[in-house]
């Protein structure tokens, strides 16, 4: 499969994706963003390749990023950011600071949770409805993060986001305490 065969998958599957969850039909996308219903059927059946004009336009209408809408990924998305790539938005020199751990494109309630997981003990989750994200920081220790049976390894000082409609642990398979923050976004209701 060529890239633009993949890109052309990617953008369907997420159109589609992120329109059915900001619960809009097709006419209200297409309003929203300035193309053809026509069009739009075209994207998400694959049948074309639109111009990247019309890509930003329907972005914008659904509030997501170009990126999000060509991610070819599929399944549970897992991201970790590692301490070297946090970005540091402000400083004073004497030594106040803000940093942007991590970040993704999630609509409906955020929820904040402070964990402290003992070693050799672990925190199983049933998948969450579609469109629940997961951003975990990890302040001490060590976190296992299992999800979708595939195992994570994040350690303090680096964050995680993944989608949590998948079952998902966190875990502590280290000698010392793991604490983490966590942020939960669940999807607006319908």
């Amino acid at each position: 499969m060529s890239d633009l065969d993949l890109l052309t998958q990617s953008l369907a599957r997420n159109v589609k994706r992120w329109r059915t969850e900001r619960g809009f039909t097709l006419d209200a996308l297409a309003a929203r963003a300035g193309v053809s219903r026509g069009m739009l059927i075209q994207i998400e059946q694959a049948r074309t390749n639109p111009s990247i004009g019309t890509v930003v336009k329907i972005g914008d209408a659904l509030g997501v990023s170009v990126t999000t809408l060509l991610d070819y990924e599929q399944g549970p998305k897992v991201r970790i950011v590692p301490p070297e790539q946090v970005v540091r938005l402000w400083h004073t020199d004497a030594g106040s600071f803000s940093k942007l751990l991590a970040g993704t494109e999630a609509p409906g309630p955020l929820e904040m949770w402070a964990w402290k997981l003992m070693p050799d003990e672990s925190s199983s989750s049933d998948p969450h409805p579609v469109g629940t994200v997961e951003i975990a920081h990890v302040t001490a220790g060590e976190l296992t993060l299992t999800v979708d049976g595939v195992e994570y390894r994040v350690s303090a000082g680096s964050s995680v986001t993944f989608e949590a409609n998948a079952s998902h642990a966190y875990g502590n398979q280290g000698d010392v305490p793991m604490e983490l923050l966590l942020a939960i976004s669940v999807p607006a209701a319908p």
